[in-house]
């Protein structure tokens, strides 16, 4: 049985009024969507590159930490190590964006897998206005990740970015509906 939100007027009001803003991302989601799929290898390349320059980045700050907090602590050895493993998969990614696509691509597919079908459940569990449209980016969602799994290997190289831009998409799509039905709604 769906769980209903009940909207409050307060809700409702909030809503239309900020129609336009909910409009804004879905038009910016939408062209981001196209643009990643115009150029699905580059994608693919810049968005394995992008993952290795935050792990790295992520990996000199809790290294910073691990020498400034626990240089003389139990825990120096256990931080010390995270923090080297998070520099090695940053380095690997960035200077081996190829071979690295190919491993993040089973990651991409598990990743649409969930995230599709946490998209389902919510959409038909709230329902919230226009909620057809987020089950639906629940569903594609949940077929771009069966899809990558079923392409592998060759799909490896390209499939991640074409997937992220049709993502992106029909996320972006449903926040247009969305926000054509909070410009109706009545206050």
């Amino acid at each position: 049985m769906p769980m209903y939100f009940q909207l409050t007027q307060y809700d409702v009001s909030h809503f239309r009024k900020n129609w336009g803003w909910i409009l804004f991302w879905g038009i910016a989601l939408v062209l981001l969507g196209v643009m990643a799929m115009s150029a699905t290898v580059f994608t693919t390349l810049i968005s394995v590159i992008f993952l290795g320059a935050v792990l790295f980045a992520s990996a000199v700050i809790m290294m910073l930490n691990t020498f400034q907090y626990w240089l003389h602590k139990p825990g120096f050895f256990s931080h010390f190590l995270v923090s080297l493993l998070y520099m090695i998969a940053g380095l690997t990614l960035m200077f081996t964006p190829i071979p690295a696509a190919f491993s993040l691509t089973v990651i991409m597919a598990v990743f649409f897998i969930v995230i599709g079908f946490f998209r389902i459940i919510f959409a038909a569990a709230t329902q919230l206005p226009s909620w057809g449209w987020s089950f639906l980016s629940g569903l594609v969602t949940l077929a771009l990740g069966i899809l990558i799994l079923s392409g592998l290997p060759s799909s490896g190289f390209y499939m991640i970015g074409l997937f992220v831009g049709i993502d992106l998409f029909i996320w972006g799509w449903a926040f247009i509906m969305l926000s054509i039905l909070a410009k109706g709604a009545k206050a």
